[in-house]
């Protein structure tokens, strides 16, 4: 039930929100990253199917893709060498398709890494690791390679959503750290993430969940910082 209350709560938090998200600082690697062999650039879902192709590709993902790959390239630059590609790649039964509409199916073109990722010259030092869910580590081997790796301390999440593939990403990372005590920071530069948007009039009209996307993109990067991740601005050098 809403209440006059909680209308009025909503209203002081947004703005309040809105303030924080106003006063983020940029990261700089060469200020804060003094380690870079312990750091690593963790994307997720970085791919055709959410870019360009497909039920679930958006204009507004497609948007962040020169920041993201400018964190890659920043990062390179500064010495880092490990990237984790963390990608959709569904069986054709998935679960997830009663979520969401069919997507990023195993073998298909949606489900490959972006062209401009692909194009670095460092491409080769990539490891992808396919998922069938949203989150990183179920059904993967992505723990298994953060026990490999355990002088990591760094870890920089770009790409999508902001609210889903993102969130899981940094709160899985973040959570973990904090059950074993690692001293290990998860940092999530605001212009390399975000998320889809889905109106709620067009929600009605096609009979869906709405799913507003400048609130949730605002809403999860606070709840991020909340549980103890580092949400910044921008990743430069």
């Amino acid at each position: 039930m809403v209440t006059a209350s909680l209308g009025q709560q909503t209203t002081d938090l947004l703005a309040y929100i809105g303030g924080w998200y106003r006063s983020l600082k940029s990261f700089s690697l060469r200020d804060e990253v003094t380690a870079p062999q312990g750091a690593a650039v963790l994307a997720a879902d970085l791919v055709e199917g959410f870019c360009r192709q497909g039920s679930l590709a958006s204009p507004r993902i497609q948007g962040i893709v020169p920041a993201a790959v400018g964190v890659f390239q920043r990062a390179y630059a500064h010495g880092v060498r490990r990237f984790v590609l963390l990608q959709d790649t569904h069986s054709p039964g998935a679960e997830e398709f009663h979520a969401f509409p069919p997507h990023c199916l195993r073998g298909s073109p949606e489900s490959q890494t972006i062209a401009e990722l692909l194009a670095l010259p460092f491409a080769r030092d990539f490891l992808v690791v396919e998922k069938n869910s949203l989150h990183p580590a179920l059904g993967t081997d992505f723990d298994r390679w953060m026990d490999a790796h355990p002088e990591m301390r760094d870890f920089i999440v770009v790409g999508d959503c902001t609210d889903l593939c993102v969130y899981s990403v940094a709160m899985h990372v973040r959570l973990r750290a904090n059950a074993h005590d690692y001293p290990q920071r998860v940092i999530v530069p605001a212009d390399a993430v975000q998320t889809y948007d889905m109106p709620v009039a067009a929600a009605h009209q096609l009979g869906t969940l709405a799913h507003p996307g400048d609130l949730f993109h605002l809403l999860f990067l606070y709840h991020m910082a909340l549980n103890g991740i580092t949400v910044v601005s921008s990743l430069v050098e």
